[in-house]
């Protein structure tokens, strides 16, 4: 009796569960997977970064994406202050002479950055466009800069259109800006910039103010501040003028800033920079405030493209490059972004550094700096976080705003964010140039669901366990 009792009930469980399997909802399912019917390391993980190797028809577009947007609302005309009368007959300038309003000012640090970027583009895509964004607006400084400087100095007027580039009164007003110019002409622009460029340099070397030690330094927010943003503001500069004159003294200049800037403010235990410094302080507070601004970085790039291989401080400055490299590396969060203060993972995300660290990365491993099979999956991942932030009209987004310097972390984290932060454009145009130059010279791949980058090119789409006669080399 016990025995006929079981077998009714396994009869009614085993009847149950085929009316469950055979039930139209479950009859299309897909079989369980478990570790013996399906390759779990292949599975898909939802990543909230885009995490392939991008083509780059792909980054191309996003570079059209911003000069269609700035192109539009960047005009290149004058206009009386008062009245928004353009001013057509450059006879009639004056000191009420203005730039007319678009979303971002024509003469500044930050559009200095733009210039050069647009360069670059076309240099790497062919695309003479965005060197016409550079040049026209260049011709049209050239061409309007005699009037101005004939105007009388008036320190305490309002400033006209050209007064930063007349009475440069900072290196924000000289440095980026100048670069760009030496660039153009460097690129065949045809265009009178020398007394532009004069002008400048003269400030960066002359009249900025200094420490003793000749260091670059302002007297805001505390007498002898140093501010890492200078060495971008000045360094890029007089190494491109170094070339331009064929003057070493501007070499000199140019590594001795950092070198002097390095000694105080970069940390060799985390390989990064801090945000300021003020020399009569003890303990240096702002030492431990690391703000991803990407200066840096982009400083040592810059200057080794121009320094002569012979150059006796170029090693120098090429250890302290692969130093912050790697330090910069091991702080990248997940999203391929890094934090707006860098060893602060509970800080924001923030677009404008990451991009100028894919730029300046991507292109010390182009310039055989530092390792594509280990940098190079950093900035493919930083380059497809950066390119998510660029809108469908070709805005930035994520960007910190100005910023200047503080002694609090909280200063740092509760920065406003704005797509109208104009440090952000420049970058992003430098980093998908280059790394259109990094697709071009290395052979990335996905293999076993993972970004890496080889030697030659592997054809096949199957994970790659095992490979033959080449050697790999994946030690930091």
């Amino acid at each position: 009796m016990k025995l006929s009792i079981s077998i009714i009930i396994v009869a009614i469980i085993s009847a149950f569960f085929f009316v469950q399997c055979s039930s139209p909802e479950n009859i299309n399912k897909e079989p369980l997977l478990t570790d013996s019917t399906s390759p779990l390391h292949l599975l898909q993980p939802d990543y909230n970064t885009p995490y392939r190797v991008p083509q780059e028809s792909e980054i191309i577009e996003v570079l059209d994406r911003i000069y269609t947007y700035l192109n539009a609302t960047t005009p290149a005309s004058l206009v009386d202050r008062d009245t928004n009368r353009k001013i057509e007959d450059y006879q009639e300038i004056d000191g009420n002479t203005i730039f007319e309003k678009g979303d971002f000012r024509l003469l500044s640090y930050e559009w200095g950055i733009t210039y050069a970027a647009m360069l670059y583009a076309s240099d790497v895509t062919g695309d003479n466009k965005y060197a016409e964004y550079t040049n026209k607006r260049f011709n049209f400084l050239a061409e309007i800069y005699p009037y101005f400087s004939k105007l009388s100095y008036e320190p305490k007027s309002p400033k006209h259109a050209m007064y930063t580039v007349l009475h440069p009164h900072a290196l924000d007003d000289a440095g980026s800006v100048c670069a760009a110019m030496i660039k153009a002409k460097e690129a065949g622009f045809e265009g009178d910039l020398d007394p532009m460029i004069n002008n400048l340099m003269n400030h960066i070397s002359n009249g900025q103010f200094r420490l003793d030690d000749g260091t670059l330094a302002r007297n805001r927010p505390m007498a002898n501040s140093i501010w890492l943003d200078d060495l971008f503001m000045s360094v890029p500069a007089l190494a491109q003028m170094g070339k331009y004159s064929g003057k070493k003294e501007y070499f000199d200049d140019a590594v001795m800033q950092v070198l002097q800037f390095s000694d105080r403010m970069f940390n060799p235990e985390k390989g990064l920079y801090m945000h300021g410094w003020v020399q009569e302080m003890e303990d240096h507070p702002q030492f431990h405030w690391a703000r991803a601004n990407g200066w840096a970085v982009l400083t040592m790039v810059e200057l080794l493209d121009v320094l002569p291989i012979e150059y006796k401080g170029r090693d120098q400055v090429l250890k302290l490059l692969k130093a912050h490299i790697k330090g910069l590396a091991s702080y990248q969060s997940s999203e391929g972004f890094w934090h707006q203060l860098i060893d602060r993972n509970d800080s924001y995300l923030e677009t404008s550094a990451t991009a100028i660290y894919v730029y300046s990365i991507a292109r010390a491993i182009n310039r055989g700096y530092v390792d594509a099979k280990v940098y190079g999956p950093v900035v493919t991942l930083a380059w497809n976080a950066v390119a998510s932030k660029v809108t469908d009209q070709g805005q930035v987004e994520g960007t910190c705003v100005g910023t200047g310097m503080a002694f609090d972390p909280a200063f740092y984290y509760y920065r406003p964010v704005n797509v109208y932060a104009a440090h952000s454009y420049g970058p992003l145009l430098f980093a998908g140039s280059e790394m259109i130059v990094l697709l071009k010279n290395s052979f990335p791949k996905l293999n076993d669901n993972a970004v890496m980058f080889f030697p030659e090119l592997i054809e096949t789409d199957e994970p790659i366990f095992e490979v033959h006669n080449l050697k790999l080399n994946f030690d930091f």
